[in-house]
């Protein structure tokens, strides 16, 4: 199946396995608007690919995601009508994922930040490389932590520890996570990928029609929660770029990286 993505993603095929790959690797896959309509139109293709089974998504290179790209944040908070889009767009990701009908494998290669993570916390199994971390610093860019990290962690961790992590955007070490339910299994570095296809292959051999009930089954808890705070999370997420500490921090930032760290 063609899936016709832009070339900030990558799919592979590996029997029923799809092997997605965030591939901006010199960006250390920061999210610009290709990567960012790629992951929002990819879950639906997933799930209208007849053969796939399973999906494990990774980055290329030295990270898993970088975070948000800081010319993209730059442009959405001079231009509403570019904000309003890739908000809304936004939204329909996290839908997406939530929605998709196979199950989700992440192998987080290396730093999973800012919409990084979202996709970690949206994923059904999560691999972690030993040096690899998590990170949502939205808050202390300036925004509002709107999409899937503050929308799922406390269905994955206690609401104290969902609320530490959002507010401060402290890194949550591979251990750290995999202590709090953050994450499944800590691999070597090297071997994250490995792990993950494993257990991809492990459960595409497993009854299909059970396998992906079952996860329909568990996500509803998923999509009822993010259904009950998406859409004011996101207006305030809009609000929060015309505040003054959002503009100072892109200013400061822009000057030294082009990618949230």
């Amino acid at each position: 199946m063609d899936y016709g993505l832009p070339s900030a993603i990558r799919i592979e095929t590996d029997g029923p396995v799809r092997i997605v790959r965030l591939a901006r690797p010199d960006q250390l896959n920061a999210v610009n608007e290709e990567l960012h309509l790629g992951l929002t139109r990819l879950f639906p293709l997933l799930s209208a690919d007849p053969d796939a089974r399973v999906a494990v998504i990774t980055g290329e290179g030295r990270a898993f995601s970088a975070g948000g790209d800081f010319d993209l944040l730059d442009r959405m908070a001079n231009d509403r009508v570019l904000r309003r889009d890739v908000i809304a767009e936004g939204r329909e990701l996290v839908l997406n994922m939530v929605r998709c009908r196979v199950p989700v494998v992440a192998a987080v290669n290396g730093p999973a930040v800012g919409l990084g993570c979202s996709v970690i916390a949206l994923s059904d199994v999560v691999y972690m490389a030993e040096s690899a971390y998590l990170a949502d610093p939205h808050v202390t860019v300036g925004l509002v932590a709107a999409d899937g990290g503050p929308l799922t962690w406390p269905l994955h961790t206690s609401l104290l520890l969902a609320k530490e992590y959002a507010f401060t955007g402290d890194r949550i070490s591979a251990a750290r996570a995999a202590a709090i339910g953050l994450a499944n299994h800590v691999c070597p570095d090297g071997e994250v990928l490995s792990a993950a296809l494993a257990a991809a292959h492990r459960i595409a051999a497993l009854p299909r029609q059970a396998v992906e009930a079952t996860k329909r089954v568990l996500n509803l808890h998923v999509e009822r929660a993010v259904l009950a705070t998406i859409d004011f999370a996101m207006a305030a997420e809009t609000e929060s770029f015309d505040t003054p500490e959002l503009r100072g921090n892109l200013d400061r930032f822009l000057r030294r990286s082009p990618a949230v760290r």
